[in-house]
């Protein structure tokens, strides 16, 4: 894989280089909530500018059908880069059309462009291969040489992560190398007693991780909306929480195989419990119960782990050497549940692990409790592509750059 290091050091100066990155922020009313994302493709960015090039940065955001929806424009994400960079961009209003050859035949060395949603055309995500190809040629054209630094995206077999990269001289920008060093500390490289956190809402979403991890990590910490499913398996009441039945017999057997492989499978001792799923918006106060994670009652939702459980969870990796972060304790959007990943995230930073905050809801959790983001060994811009590397999975884009 060539890095960005290598392209630099053969020049670029007055060369259109095409950017895939990760813009993929939130929006509330049209305005950034999160801009970590942005951030993180900055010194690729910079790099490139300073040393001439003509810098063509793309990207998608959200799930539009494969046609243009204002609600899904990458407006907001272009004019946030130019606040960083201090720099005028310049927008496309479309991909490949007119707008975007415009927009890259105005560029002089040292200035950047941002085209609009590539899934705004549905070549972008088309299970087709000639249709993915397609537009991977269009894009091309506005292009001499390509820099993937979209990590967030490169498990996807999209075209401009996996087609395009085919078509010209292709490099890895300094996030790729920096998510794919970190991976590498977690597999191939890894410390020990090596922790793994789980949150988030749906344990079918972790089920193929976890089933990696059990045969590598010493302690998996399961929190989130995914632990009731794991409290329903041992017989537990959940009441209204977040259940995924189907998923039993398997988190059942996943119970087993942990008692048996001698990992440590640990599950939230109690739990802050309402009637009703909070109010994000207003933030109104929610009065949660603390009962213990085996008297959750038939009328209440569990929606965050209680203060045992943080209290357990810390101690268990306060010696941990190497730690995986992904997925939220609770719903930390309300200020009542976030205690539960407030503990997580301050366990991190009081443990002398290297640790890895796997991207998602975990990195912008981070960001919204106010952490300082250096004090973690690296935040992942990529919570599903960290997942899938994790899981052993061959990742489209990191693929298709290798040589």
């Amino acid at each position: 894989m060539k890095t960005i290091d290598e392209l630099l050091s053969d020049g670029v100066d007055g060369k259109r280089v095409f950017v895939r990155a990760d813009l993929n922020v939130p929006l509330a009313d049209g305005v950034i909530t999160d801009d970590g994302r942005i951030r993180a493709v900055l010194p690729t960015v910079k790099a490139l500018t300073d040393a001439g090039a003509k810098v063509v940065v793309a990207s998608h955001l959200g799930r539009p059908k494969g046609a243009p929806d204002p609600a899904f424009s990458l407006l907001p994400a272009a004019e946030r880069l130019g606040e960083l960079l201090g720099a005028p961009v310049a927008f496309a209003q479309d991909t490949v059309g007119p707008a975007a050859h415009d927009a890259v035949d105005g560029l002089e060395p040292g200035q950047v462009a941002v085209i609009e949603n590539l899934r705004f055309n549905p070549g972008e995500t088309s299970k087709d291969d000639t249709e993915r190809g397609e537009f991977a040629d269009q894009l091309a054209a506005l292009a001499d040489v390509y820099v993937s630094d979209g990590f967030g995206a490169v498990h996807r077999k999209h075209a401009s992560v996996y087609d395009l990269p085919a078509r010209l001289p292709h490099y890895a920008g300094y996030l790729i190398a920096t998510e794919v060093g970190v991976l590498k500390k977690l597999t191939e490289d890894l410390k020990r007693p090596y922790v793994v956190v789980l949150g988030g809402a749906k344990v079918s979403d972790k089920l193929a991780v976890i089933d990696q991890l059990l045969g590598k990590a010493d302690r998996l910490l399961i929190g989130g909306g995914m632990a009731y499913t794991f409290l329903k398996a041992k017989g537990y009441e959940v009441g209204k929480s977040l259940l995924q039945e189907d998923q039993i017999p398997a988190v059942r057997e996943y119970i087993e195989r942990a008692e048996k492989t001698g990992v440590e499978l640990l599950l939230p001792v109690d739990a802050l419990v309402a009637p009703d799923f909070p109010d994000l918006k207003t933030k109104a106060p929610a009065h949660p119960t603390v009962v213990a994670a085996d008297a959750i009652p038939a009328d209440q939702e569990g929606l965050d782990i209680g203060p045992e459980t943080r209290k357990l969870y810390a101690s268990k990796l306060a010696d941990a050497a190497t730690v995986f972060w992904n997925g939220p304790m609770g719903v930390f959007e309300h200020p009542d549940y976030a205690e539960g990943t407030r503990a997580i995230a301050q366990a991190l930073i009081d443990s002398p692990a290297f640790t890895v905050v796997g991207g998602g809801d975990s990195a912008a959790a981070v960001r919204q409790l106010g952490f300082d983001e250096s004090a973690f060994g690296h935040i992942s811009t990529g919570g599903g592509a960290s997942l899938e590397y994790l899981e052993g999975k061959t990742l489209p884009g990191l693929a298709a750059l290798e040589d």
